[in-house]
């Protein structure tokens, strides 16, 4: 029961600083965010089975780690507005109309530049071509072009 408990902890915490990171941060990995990324997956296996290597406690762990994946998932599928909002977040405009919602900007912590980049990468040459850039909730920059572009 002590293996259940604490990688329901160890869920709940993972749950929270992925929402804490941000978008950005997670859909961009860089090397250094991968090694950083198994260092705390191996932080987090020390603190959910301690010394125990048995079967039964990887068993206890996995399962209790996927119940809680699939009970948050049925949860958001069956609560989209209330639950879906606080689980996935919401998507944000980075640009509407042809111009930078620089409040936006700062609070998922991105530059223009690297809006930019993004825009370059589905080619779109610069701001003027944009009607709107919306940051997803996966990560991913939607960009729709201005008409006549």
């Amino acid at each position: 029961m002590d293996i259940v408990l604490r990688a329901a902890l160890a869920y709940f915490f993972v749950l929270m600083l992925t929402r804490i990171v941000g978008r950005r941060e997670l859909s961009s990995l860089e090397p250094f965010d991968l090694i950083l990324l198994v260092v705390l997956g191996d932080l987090i296996q020390q603190g959910v089975t301690q010394s125990d290597y048995s079967v039964i406690g990887l068993m206890l762990a996995g399962g209790t780690i996927a119940m809680l994946q699939t009970g948050v998932s049925y949860l958001g599928f069956r609560s989209p507005k209330k639950a879906g909002l606080v689980l996935d977040g919401e998507p944000i405009v980075l640009v509407q109309h042809g111009e930078w919602i620089a409040n936006n900007l700062r609070r998922e912590r991105l530059t223009q530049d690297e809006v930019l980049v993004e825009a370059r990468g589905q080619n779109i040459a610069s701001l003027a071509e944009i009607a709107w850039a919306i940051l997803e909730t996966n990560g991913s920059v939607t960009f729709i072009k201005k008409s006549g572009s």
